[in-house]
């Protein structure tokens, strides 16, 4: 075993860095999304076209998520994410300088490709830093950091796009990701880890489907959770007739929320000892929500509004369970990978879901795409791996 020592608060310190550096990450790789309005409105494109460009930072993540595990697995955690945060940061301030909509999609695609060194490596350090009885519990913190980067996004990007255009709004996740960079640069060192030695380290996926179950229950689950993040906003403008500003408001709070819905449901992982058991009550609630969504926005209720609040609060809540079984499942040798892989499942049903979302809303409305989205969780309720979990270690 590596000796490297770490205080109580050099901990807590590190959890906080690597969080904001994900926080940053997300900001980059879901802001995109927040600029549907004015590329639909003012750059006449469709919505299936702005998705399209709104889903260019999660193909970027999509083709470079296990890459970047592989590096955090042979070299470590803080080299990955300086390198990460530096490069976003400069492909992020590239994109303000394009013109042309393709020019714009392949600035976000090499942003987003950047910006997923920090999800693996992230994730590690509090894996690494954390003991199991505490690990629910700071992976809620951290993986708080998503919900918060999309409210970020949510309240900064649409009204400064509508304002003063996409390049200032695109100032936003690029100023992000280079705060996060000092804070990775002054504070987080890599994590202890078993000495290497031949054969130690065998591949968890020929083992068992345990893996596998959980990254096709991520998968099912991105569904809900990716069509309210993209479409919430639009909605409300166009079908709800809100201003961007309100409309950027209320997603943003449904974001905190959201963050906060992950620690409570990390600590309950805790409490009870299991992350299968919470990760599938979480899959009947996302399925409920947005049934109940769907239901009452196509009576034009007002209570759906609140509906997609808690909708969004659900639907971000399986991350960090997910996240934390794959990795202590996998181990210190194949985390770096698997988590990668998870993540990699995880964004290309994201990157589908703005365009085929987009033709869905255009041909059935909102009300029928939210409700349709209901019956991904309910698949996953079945798959979510409980009986073969082992004991919290």
């Amino acid at each position: 075993m590596t000796t490297i020592h770490a205080s109580t608060g050099r901990r807590w310190a590190m959890l906080g860095a690597s969080t904001i550096a994900q926080a940053a990450g997300a900001v980059m790789i879901h802001g995109p999304a927040f600029l549907i309005p004015v590329l639909h409105d003012k750059r006449g494109l469709s919505l299936a076209e702005a998705g399209l460009v709104a889903a260019a930072p999660t193909v970027g993540v999509m083709l470079a998520l296990v890459l970047w595990g592989l590096v955090v697995d042979r070299v470590g955690e803080r080299f990955v994410l300086i390198a990460g945060l530096a490069v976003t940061t400069v492909a992020g301030l590239s994109a303000t300088l394009v013109d042309t909509t393709a020019f714009l999609a392949l600035a976000l695609l090499l942003a987003g490709a950047a910006a997923a060194s920090t999800s693996s490596a992230s994730g590690r350090i509090v894996v690494g830093w954390f003991p199991a009885e505490r690990r629910g519990l700071a992976m809620g913190i951290r993986q708080m950091a998503q919900p918060v980067g999309v409210g970020v996004a949510a309240i900064s990007i649409a009204v400064t796009a509508d304002q003063h255009g996409i390049a200032a709004a695109l100032l936003v996740p690029a100023a992000a990701c280079g705060i996060a960079l000092l804070a990775v640069v002054a504070i987080v060192i890599d994590p202890p880890r078993p000495a290497r030695t031949e054969g130690d380290a065998p591949n968890p996926y020929v083992q068992d489907d345990y893996l596998t179950r959980i990254h096709g229950v991520s998968v099912l689950l991105v569904v809900p959770q990716f069509l309210v993040w993209t479409f919430a906003l639009v909605w409300l403008v166009q079908d709800r007739d809100w201003s961007p500003a309100a409309a950027g408001t209320l997603v943003a709070t449904a974001q905190v929320v959201g963050a906060v819905g992950r620690i409570a449901v990390g600590h309950l992982s805790d409490v009870v000892g299991s992350r299968m058991r919470p990760l599938q009550w979480v899959s009947v609630g996302a399925a409920a929500s947005m049934l109940l969504l769907g239901m009452s926005s196509g009576a034009d209720w007002p209570v759906a509004v609140g509906l997609m609040v808690v909708a969004t609060a659900i639907t971000v809540a399986d991350n960090g369970l997910a996240f934390t079984a794959v990795a202590e499942r996998a181990g210190p040798f194949w985390s770096g990978r698997a988590l990668g892989i998870q993540n990699t499942a995880q964004f290309l049903a994201a990157s589908a879901v703005p365009p085929v979302a987009g033709i869905a809303i255009t041909e059935w409305g909102y009300s029928a795409a939210f409700a349709a989205a209901a019956f991904f969780p309910m698949i996953a309720i079945a798959l979510v791996p409980v009986r073969d979990e082992a004991p919290l270690a």
